[in-house]
């Protein structure tokens, strides 16, 4: 039986979804309709574009670029903040009203989901349902979203970017050498920016190229990847839509600081309150970790990363935080330090914790004082409660990750 498969992808979604979210709380205009942006804290060196309207668009503001070089381009910009309470609010509702035409959805990103509709369709066409739902997203939702229609995953989401916004797209096998083909090699799925130049050293400029080279020279010069490049430029995946709500592969968090941080002391106060979101967020997943890791960012925006494995598997906080201050007292080079970000990797099940030569009193005691912690800052809040050191780093960390 060929599979039905539905890719909804909301269009510009964070700044329509701060539009709506206006419009509904009385706001006199429609941001969509003047230049705008979404941004990060311009008072932070975060003031990023985040999002941006089509007319902020004709301007030639472009996504990633800081705020004051937007305003240089245009200085009637208005800047909006991030808010992603609104933006889980909107994600979750249009994830129920999906909800009203399968159980087998895939919250691919906050803004996009897959839909297998195989045994859903109750004798209709998967055309019909995907222009109702285009209809409804934007009539009880008021904002819209663009719906590709395939019979694998790739293709319904090639098909989704397709002309924009408010659009619904077909992308079947037989439509692949007209729609797909004639795109340029970067607009493939999972093509990124350091692959595009390669392949066009090789000639390959198009996705029809790319689908026409042997796919025998492709794994020569790309490993593995080579094999999925040529699968994708034909329209080939086997992939399931994943319903199942996944253990993460690594937890981490970074932030970009309001002034550089010069001395040990300040980075090691810096590297404590991100340790303790990182532990927390594994305690909450019943995960612990083999592996921490530390990155560095200085003002010259050169990148340092080291990793050190812990003696045993572990969620405390106090054996993440110490060996987090191992990593940075060996790689700290006394350069200014604009972003610190601390992460853990190789995660396990608690359930699958063994007994450990290291494990003892003295570990059961800090698990003990861990979960007291965890348990009022889930009742009262994350900021109810701090540990000593981090108390004038609190407005520095944002804890939207936890």
């Amino acid at each position: 039986m060929e599979r039905q498969i539905l890719h909804v992808d909301v269009n510009n979604a964070f700044l329509s979804w701060t539009a709506v979210n206006m419009l509904k709380n009385g706001h006199p205009i429609d941001i969509r309709t003047i230049p705008s942006i979404i941004g990060g804290d311009e008072q932070k060196r975060s003031g990023v574009v985040l999002a941006k309207s089509p007319i902020a668009k004709k301007f030639g503001i472009i996504t990633g670029e800081p705020i004051y070089f937007a305003r240089k381009k245009c200085n009637k910009l208005e800047v909006f903040p991030v808010n992603f309470k609104v933006f889980h609010k909107y994600s979750n509702d249009l994830y129920k009203l999906l909800l009203e035409y399968t159980d087998v959805i895939e919250r691919f990103s906050i803004d996009e989901c897959f839909l297998d509709m195989t045994h859903y369709l109750s004798g209709r066409k998967l055309i019909d349902i995907a222009n109702e739902i285009n209809h409804r997203v934007e009539k009880e939702l008021g904002f819209t979203v663009n719906v590709g229609v395939s019979s694998n995953k790739l293709l319904a989401k090639m098909a989704s970017d397709f002309e924009k916004p408010n659009k619904v797209h077909t992308l079947y096998e037989y439509e692949i050498e007209d729609k797909m083909w004639p795109l340029q090699v970067s607009e493939l799925f999972m093509i990124g920016r350091k692959t595009v130049p390669k392949l066009y050293n090789l000639r390959i400029k198009t996705i029809g190229d790319l689908a026409k080279t042997d796919k025998n020279f492709l794994v020569n010069k790309f490993g593995k990847f080579g094999l999925v490049m040529w699968n994708y430029a034909n329209g080939i995946d086997e992939s399931e839509v994943n319903n199942k709500i996944e253990d993460p592969k690594s937890i981490g968090n970074s932030v970009t600081l309001p002034k550089d941080i010069t001395n040990i002391e300040e980075l090691n106060k810096i590297v404590l309150a991100l340790s303790e979101q990182v532990s927390f967020r594994l305690r909450k997943h019943n995960l612990i970790a083999n592996t921490v890791n530390v990155q560095l960012r200085t003002k010259d925006f050169k990148d340092y990363s080291h990793q050190k494995q812990l003696p045993f598997a572990t969620s405390s906080t106090k054996e993440i935080l110490e060996t987090a201050k191992q990593i940075c007292i060996e790689m700290y080079k006394k350069e200014p330090i604009r972003l610190v970000g601390v992460r853990v990797d190789n995660l396990e099940g608690k359930d699958e914790e063994q007994l450990s030569f290291f494990s003892n009193k003295q570990d059961e005691k800090q698990e003990k004082i861990d979960n007291v912690l965890d348990n009022l800052k889930n009742k009262y809040g994350y900021d109810s409660i701090t540990r000593a050191g981090k108390l004038d780093v609190q407005k520095v960390i944002k804890n939207d990750k936890v």
